[in-house]
């Protein structure tokens, strides 16, 4: 008899246990000579399976000549296997917690001295799209003070828009730095629609969350990306950031990612000379070229 639940390879139990007690649920009160003729088991494996499921408190072992076994009811079985496991964590953890100043003592010190050496690297990689888009959002979610935002027109605010939001509540401020929509790269678009895309997170940012400042660079951006927290003292701030480079598919891009200070202030210090002399607060109006007719 075979379990069409699956409950009984939850339990852990081998190929042989899952055999002998499916059976002895139906069988009743047995032998072990009787039990391995109705599971396939081996009679020289029998007596070893039948020990162990006693062992787990899943069958009763009945004296006598020969011996029998029963199995415990459904009920049981479930109730014995949740507390095994209960005792075996318990163990586990008693035996880590034992062990827990000794190899905080020995590893803590390692993993501190590799850790300095690592912040000693500037950047670090993750692809482009939803990866590069998780850590933006964790900049949101771990800022301060501040988070700026260097993009072409925003398209990705969806997918941050509720950290977004959450910083906003926290009082964080947050800047949106977007390309002038002349210099928006086509990507198989018309102007018109790639304005049209623009103008509707701009109208979208403006509406949900005045609170945001957006700006809009004259000039191209060699850079996009998220920045938090910087310091003139170099002492804080991340970001996640990527160059420009039309001519390569997004799902072969790297963005980096890097908490070092120092970049981090250098890239806020090319912000703000763009923010305050070289973009434009209000949206633009479309290039002679842009406008229909």
């Amino acid at each position: 008899m075979s379990d069409p639940t699956g409950t009984l390879d939850d339990l852990g139990l081998t190929e042989y246990e899952r055999r002998a007690l499916a059976e002895l649920f139906e069988l009743g009160r047995t032998t072990a000579p009787t039990l391995a003729g109705a599971t396939g088991v081996p009679k020289a494996r029998i007596y070893g399976v039948l020990e162990s499921l006693s062992d787990q408190g899943f069958v009763e072992v009945i004296p006598g000549r020969p011996k029998e076994y029963h199995a415990r009811s459904p009920a049981e079985v479930l109730d014995r296997a949740t507390e095994n496991r209960r005792r075996e964590y318990e163990a586990f953890r008693e035996a880590v917690e034992g062990s827990r100043e000794a190899f905080l003592a020995e590893f803590g010190p390692r993993y501190d001295d590799a850790a300095e050496s690592r912040d000693d690297e500037l950047f670090s990689v993750v692809d482009v799209g939803e990866p590069s888009e998780a850590e933006a959002r964790r900049l949101y979610r771990t800022a301060e003070t501040e988070v700026n935002v260097i993009t072409t027109s925003f398209e990705y605010l969806p997918t941050v828009e509720t950290a977004l939001a959450e910083a906003l509540d926290r009082g964080i401020e947050v800047r949106v730095l977007m390309l002038h929509p002349d210099h928006i790269p086509g990507g198989g678009r018309s102007p018109a629609e790639k304005r049209e895309v623009q103008a509707g997170i701009v109208d979208r940012l403006a509406t949900a969350y005045p609170a945001v400042e957006t700006r809009f660079s004259s000039g191209k951006l060699p850079w996009r990306g998220t920045f938090c927290d910087p310091s003139a003292a170099y002492d804080s701030g991340e970001a996640v950031l990527l160059v420009e480079e039309n001519d390569v598919p997004d799902a072969i891009r790297q963005a980096a990612i890097t908490s070092n200070g120092s970049f981090v202030a250098g890239l806020e210090r090319y912000f703000e000379l763009i923010w305050d002399h070289e973009s434009l607060a209000e949206y633009p109006d479309p290039s002679p070229s842009d406008r229909p007719g």
